[in-house]
């Protein structure tokens, strides 16, 4: 009897869900790991040209990782109609009819960029100058996004802070993927696996790789919190009160909240720092202005957004952005792949299945110019240079990293119920993929086109790209080592090294200043919305009105943006190690204390404060002093991993300290056996929006308008007097 009621499952929602969640990770690892594990012999087949190993990294992983999250909710959505009897969940009318909206005035949109760009085509085919053509891309892409803000502005508190949490999927997750895809992506990716060859594709299989984590373990909890930031909710997990030695009894929630705000404010404004200089890298080189210059000019159009709109603002900002830089991204890529004639594709423009050739070429001219003495020795650009220790740390660094930011994890506030969260989580990695499989394309092509017109090639005979982003040396002959592109100019610069048309190269200086800007965005937002409504609302003045929370937060805004613009324009480093170190300070600090509030109920303030303090001050303390105290690496693990090290720190700690202190108070595990709990009703509401709901209700009663249906997924507009009853809140 005793063994069968221990291997008896539990059919319950939670049971159920948590078997499911622990089999998609398991399936998740496995291929993760497995196949990079595997690199050097499955690099010795082939598939459509590809060498295996590579191609398994580059297209093979990312993919699985979408199929995966597409298994993973179908199956849950299955779990949630059995606890509603099998009748479907339907969305609000009103969700449907604004994401029919908004599709009608994306599509107008997009076709009008094109339009704009066929223009621009005509005006370069015509003669008008190359800087006048970038000047009016700048002006355009800056116009529109200012538009979108002036026409969302919004003095309400749940527009400003999670744009009234009604924004549908698909268009979150278009939002999610610039608000993701930043400079660090958009400019730096292509560049990272044109230096680094095979060990670049880490970045690829790590970030994508964390949107499992986020789907599975985190944003769904989050959404049925139903919080504003990622502090209020450790804020609300981690309550607990701590005797002093003196006998005073004091609250210490407080002291979570200020951790979880350091933690935000530490990891945001160094990836906030890596979007404006990315802004400085394509403005200067756009328009023709110095670099420090462009980079305080940037910000024109970040801030515009941010301050008139909050979230409502930035999120269909986003969804604009996507739209410029995924077409800036990909044209240029298909231009060049209908050029490839490899004996495996002809004119082939899906630039993901056209590169396997120029793979294999680049393997050729690799030994080809040792034996002609244009270099000493070669690294195979297909092959791993790291260590494979090196290699998994910086995968597992930025999977959990994904999981851990608070300017992606906050875009999941803004969807209309749990259901949305997660299939919004899915399609914003689907939009993800689009750039993600392609960047591995752009930087074959590159390296090619270097190695085979460049490298050996008298300088009298260069072309023009050389001069204008590369360093040369005084050889007569080029040779390998004596060309130096920056990593971070090698996206705006293939357009010219492939000989496209001066519009395409403006194009994609028009899509990496998208990816930057949305991305900058986002952070800003992360951070004022902490400072001024976790810190000065929650810890300092708890009694202020709407109207002086979000005066503070604008006022917030400008100030960190002029911070990051000042820091930016002192060049730290380059884009993707500012944006890795970003990552790694986020899952030290925050993935600890999120994971474990959710799944383990003995975790307590207590635990959580001290998993704070180790893991993230750890994981600061060697980057500080790997990049510089001139200390040594710790087991050879660089300092873009550096959570490898402050993670389990932060757990071990966590789980420690709250084992040896008093469990949470009842009032905590009641919240959290809510946030695993399936509400029949299926709308996902928490108490303070159910609040939310009777307030608006009894105002439109009131002032005797006609009675309208207000759910989770839809609150509706109503008078001043409504604004007045959700400003209370």
């Amino acid at each position: 009897m005793l063994g069968e009621k221990y291997f008896q499952l539990d059919m319950s929602y939670w049971g159920r869900s948590r078997r499911l969640v622990i089999q998609i990770l398991c399936i998740w690892a496995l291929v993760a790991y497995g196949l990079p594990a595997l690199v050097m012999e499955t690099n010795k087949m082939n598939y459509l040209g590809f060498p295996l190993g590579y191609y398994n990294c580059a297209q093979v992983i990312p993919l699985f990782y979408g199929a995966l999250l597409l298994i993973f909710n179908h199956v849950q959505e299955g779990i949630e109609a059995d606890q509603m009897d099998g009748k479907p969940m339907v969305e609000a009318a009103s969700s449907a009819a604004l994401n029919a909206v908004l599709m009608k005035v994306y599509v107008a949109y997009t076709g009008g960029f094109v339009s704009f760009v066929l223009f621009l085509g005509f005006l370069e085919a015509v003669g008008v100058p190359d800087q006048a053509i970038g000047i009016l891309f700048v002006i355009f892409t800056l116009g529109m996004y200012a538009a979108i803000g002036i026409a969302s502005r919004t003095s309400k508190s749940d527009d400003f802070y999670v744009a009234g949490r009604n924004v549908p999927p698909i268009f979150n997750g278009m939002a999610t993927a610039a608000d993701w895809m930043s400079g660090a992506s958009f400019v730096g990716m292509a560049g990272t696996l044109y230096a680094l060859g095979y060990d670049g594709l880490a970045y690829i299989t790590g970030w994508t790789g964390g949107y499992v984590l986020v789907s599975t373990v985190i944003a769904p909890y989050l959404r049925r919190f139903g919080s504003f930031t990622v502090p209020e909710f450790i804020a609300s997990r981690y309550q607990g009160t701590v005797q002093l030695p003196g006998g005073k009894v004091v609250e210490v929630s407080g002291v979570a909240r200020f951790l979880a705000t350091i933690v935000l404010l530490s990891c945001s404004f160094t990836y906030l720092t890596a979007q404006v200089f990315s802004t400085g890298v394509i403005v200067s080189r756009f328009i023709g202005i110095q670099f420090e210059v462009a980079v305080f000019s940037g910000l024109i159009g970040v801030l515009f957004c941010s301050l008139l709109g909050g979230m409502r603002a930035v999120t269909y900002t986003q969804v604009a952005q996507y739209v410029i830089l995924i077409i800036a991204y990909t044209v240029p890529a298909i231009c060049m792949s209908t050029t490839q004639d490899d004996g495996f594709n002809k004119n082939n423009p899906v630039e993901f299945l056209v590169y396997g050739g120029t793979l294999q070429a680049i393997a050729l001219r690799e030994k080809e110019m040792v034996l002609l003495g244009l270099a000493s020795k070669v690294t195979p650009y297909l092959e791993p240079k790291w260590r494979r220790v090196d290699f998994f740390a910086l995968t597992f660094c930025l999977m959990v990293g994904t999981a851990s930011l608070p300017h992606v994890l906050m875009r999941y506030f803004t969807t209309p119920s749990v259901r949305s969260a997660r299939r919004s989580v899915t399609w914003s990695l689907g939009f993800i993929l689009v750039l993600y499989m392609t960047a591995p394309a752009y930087a074959a092509f590159a390296k090619l086109e270097v190695y085979t017109n460049v490298i050996g090639q008298p300088l009298s005979v260069l072309p023009q790209w050389v001069f204008t982003y590369g360093k040369i040396g005084t050889h007569v002959r080029v040779r390998e080592g004596d060309l130096k592109i920056s990593k971070d100019a090698m996206v705006i610069a293939t357009p010219e090294i492939a000989g496209l048309p001066y519009t395409i190269a403006g194009l994609v200086s028009a899509g990496g200043l998208a990816a930057s800007l949305s991305t900058a965005d986002g952070l800003l937002l992360a951070i004022s919305n902490a400072l001024s409504h976790d810190i000065y609302f929650r810890l300092i003045d708890d009694k202020a009105s709407i109207q002086k929370r979000l005066l503070i937060s604008r006022v917030l805004l400008v100030v960190i943006a002029l911070m990051a613009a000042g820091t930016a324009a002192s060049k730290p480093a380059d884009i993707l190690s500012m944006v890795a170190w970003a990552f790694s300070l986020a899952a030290s600090g925050n993935f600890p204390a999120l994971v474990l509030g959710i799944w383990w109920r003995r975790a307590n303030a207590q635990g959580a404060i001290a998993g704070i303090i180790c893991g993230w001050g750890l994981t600061l303390t060697y980057l500080l002093g790997t990049v510089y105290g001139g200390w040594e690496l710790w087991g050879g693990i660089s300092n873009v991993a550096a959570a490898v090290f402050g993670l389990p720190v932060g757990f071990a700690a966590n789980i420690i300290v709250s084992l040896l202190t008093a469990p949470p108070p009842d009032n905590v595990l009641a919240m959290v056996d809510s946030l695993r709990d399936f509400k029949v009703t299926g709308e996902d509401l928490t108490a303070e929006e159910l609040e939310d709901i009777k307030e608006k209700e009894e105002a439109l009663a009131r002032i005797q308008l006609p009675q309208v249906s207000i759910t989770g997924e839809a609150t509706a507009e109503a008078t001043a007097e409504v604004t007045a009853a959700e400003a209370s809140i």
